[in-house]
């Protein structure tokens, strides 16, 4: 498995949840990082990204409740969700692009599921 994602569960409106991806060493280190989610009947949405340098880029409608990082040493990417809310329900998938080439590697995806 090049990529896995973990952390997802069931969370009431208002609360918070962190979702971890662990990528393998050579991925991790050549790739710009992200994190996409797909609720039912909707297609799949950019959540946030973070490059290989640690810029960051989020989808403007979860700014300031969502923060991507990547821990470089541990070959893992985090997105902290905070102030969860029932929209927020979706299957999260974690997201590596290959610098240069632009290959991309999708992990198994991860349910998130904010209860009203």
């Amino acid at each position: 498995v090049q990529l896995q994602a973990s952390g997802g569960g069931l969370v009431q409106t208002g609360g918070s949840l962190r979702l971890s991806c662990a990528a393998s060493g050579n991925i991790f280190r050549s790739s710009d990082m992200g994190w996409y989610r797909q609720a039912p009947g909707n297609q799949r949405e950019l959540v946030a990204t973070v490059t290989i340098g640690g810029t960051t880029v989020y989808a403007d409608s979860l700014k300031g409740r969502f923060t991507i990082s990547r821990d470089n040493a541990k070959n893992t990417v985090y997105l902290q969700m905070n102030n969860l809310k029932p929209e927020d329900t979706a299957v999260y998938y974690c997201h590596a692009l290959l610098y240069g080439i632009n290959y991309a590697y999708w992990g198994q995806g991860t349910l998130v599921t904010v209860s009203s």
